[in-house]
C-alpha cells in the first residue's frame, strides 16, 4: 500500500463532528429519539455545503502540508470562527468570507440562526458524549469596537468579550488559560506573544469526549507493522475489534463506521485501496461522493484493526483560506468596519491548535482557532536616523526639482 492507514484516519476524524450537523437525517442505524435532536434543525444545504467547506479545506492543507505528515483540523472550529470574523467584515470581503464558508446562498441573518441553534443544541445532543464549543474576543483597551459587533457576538455565539492591556505579558497567561479551561487542559497554549499591531483576537474553542458504542478490547491490543506512506514500515499497538458496523467497500477504499455513545457521534474510517494512496483520495472528497457513501453503508460484521495514538498539531492557516477564496481579508483592502467604522483593519492570521487522542475506550479531541486582527497601518515613529533620499517636485505637473541624498548631515558641505 502507498499511504498509511494512520493518515487515512486523520483526515476522516476532521469531519466527524461537521457531519454531526446532519445525523438526524441518516436512515443507518438511527439514533434512539430525543427532544435536543428535534431542537437541531440545521438546513440541509447548510449541512451539505459545510461538509463540502470541510472537503475543501482538507484537500488544501494536504497539499500544504504534504504527504509524510499527520493531519488534524476541526473544520467546525474555524467555520463557527469565520462565522464571527463574517459579521464584522463588509462589501468584498465579506462577500468572499461567505463563499469561501460555502454559504453565499443564505442570508447572513439565516446564518446567524444556525450558528446560534449549533452552539446551542449540538452539545447536549447526545448526554453519554461530551461536547463542548466556547467563543470569546479579547481586544487592546485602548481599540474601540462597536456596540453593534459586541451585541451580536454576545447574543448570537454566545461570546465572552474582554478589554485587556495588550502591552502586559499576563494578558497572553489569561487567554492561554481560557483556551486551556475550554478544552480541559488539551490545548494550553495557542499564542507565545501579542504584537504590538495586534489589536483583537477572535477565538473558538472545541472540546470532544465520546466512547465508543462498542469498545476495544485492551488484551486484544498487539505490536504489528504499520506501512508508511515512503513503503518502510514502524511499529504501531494495534486494537482489534470484530463485531458489527456499517460498512462498505468502493474500488478504491474501504470505510466503516465506529459509533460514540448513543450513535449520535461516530468517526467514519476509509482506508485507501491497495493500489492507491490517501492523498488520491483526499482528491475526491465531495460532498456529493460522501452523501452517496453514507446511503451505501450497510450493516455487517467486520474484523478491523485500528492503531491507538495521540497527536498534538498546529497549523496556520492563512495560506488555505487564501487559496480557498478569501484574499482580500488579508490585505490592506480589507473591510472590517463592522468590527471598527474607522475601518483600516486586516486578519494577520488564521490559526489552529488541536490534540487528538484514540484508544480502547473511545476518543478525546480538542481544537481552539484563532484569528488576529490589527489595523493596515501601524504607526511607529518615523526617524530619519540613517541614510536618506529626498526629492523636490511639483505636483501638477510632475517636474522634479531637486533630488538629494543625506548620508551625514553633521557636514555642511561635500
Amino acid at each position: 500500500m502507498k499511504t498509511t492507514f494512520f493518515s487515512t484516519l486523520t483526515v476522516f476524524i476532521t469531519g466527524f463532528l461537521l457531519t454531526a450537523i446532519s445525523c438526524n437525517r441518516s436512515t443507518l442505524n438511527p439514533a434512539p429519539s430525543s427532544g435536543t435532536v428535534n431542537e437541531l434543525r440545521i438546513p440541509a444545504s447548510f449541512a451539505d455545503q459545510t461538509t463540502q467547506f470541510a472537503f475543501d479545506l482538507i484537500q488544501h492543507v494536504n497539499a500544504q502540508e504534504g504527504q509524510d505528515k499527520n493531519i488534524f483540523i476541526s473544520p467546525l472550529s474555524l467555520h463557527i470562527a469565520l462565522g464571527m470574523l463574517l459579521n464584522g467584515s463588509d462589501t468584498q470581503t465579506a462577500q468572499e468570507i461567505q463563499k469561501t464558508l460555502k454559504l453565499d446562498t443564505q442570508t447572513l441573518a439565516e446564518l446567524n440562526s444556525t450558528y446560534q441553534n449549533l452552539l446551542t443544541n449540538l452539545p447536549a445532543i447526545d448526554p453519554k458524549v461530551t461536547l463542548t464549543l466556547a467563543n470569546s474576543v479579547w481586544y487592546r483597551n485602548t481599540f474601540s469596537v462597536e456596540t453593534s459587533f459586541q451585541n451580536l457576538l454576545k447574543q448570537t455565539f454566545n461570546a465572552e468579550l474582554s478589554a485587556q492591556d495588550f502591552n502586559d505579558p499576563a494578558t497572553v497567561d489569561r487567554i492561554n488559560t481560557w483556551a486551556s479551561q475550554k478544552t480541559n487542559g488539551k490545548i494550553s497554549k495557542v499564542i507565545d506573544v501579542i504584537k504590538p499591531e495586534n489589536v483583537l483576537f477572535l477565538i473558538n474553542a472545541l472540546y470532544f469526549k465520546g466512547d465508543w458504542q462498542t469498545q476495544f478490547d485492551a488484551n486484544k491490543t498487539i505490536d504489528a507493522p504499520f506501512k508508511l506512506a515512503s513503503k518502510a514500515t514502524t511499529n504501531v499497538r494495534m486494537m482489534r475489534l470484530n463485531t458489527e458496523l456499517n460498512r462498505t467497500i468502493r474500488p478504491t477504499y474501504t470505510a466503516f463506521e465506529l459509533p460514540y455513545g448513543s450513535n449520535y457521534y461516530s468517526m467514519t474510517v476509509l482506508l485507501p485501496a491497495e493500489n492507491t494512496t490517501v492523498d488520491e483520495l483526499i482528491r475526491i472528497l465531495s460532498t456529493a461522493e460522501w452523501t452517496q457513501l453514507q446511503k451505501d453503508m450497510t450493516r455487517g460484521t467486520v474484523d478491523i484493526g485500528l492503531p491507538k495514538f495521540s497527536l498534538m498539531y498546529g497549523i496556520d492557516l492563512s495560506q488555505a483560506l487564501n487559496a480557498m477564496g478569501m484574499p482580500t481579508a488579508f490585505t490592506s483592502r480589507a473591510d472590517f468596519t463592522k468590527i471598527n467604522a474607522q475601518g483600516s483593519l486586516t486578519l494577520n492570521f488564521v490559526k489552529q491548535n488541536t490534540f487528538i487522542t484514540v484508544d480502547e475506550k473511545g476518543t478525546e479531541a480538542a481544537a481552539v482557532t484563532t484569528g488576529a486582527i490589527s489595523p493596515t497601518f501601524v504607526q511607529l515613529p518615523t526617524l530619519c536616523d540613517r541614510p536618506f533620499l529626498f526629492i523636490i517636485h511639483e505636483k501638477t505637473s510632475g517636474t522634479v526639482l531637486f533630488v538629494g541624498k543625506i548620508a551625514d548631515p553633521t557636514k555642511t558641505d561635500s
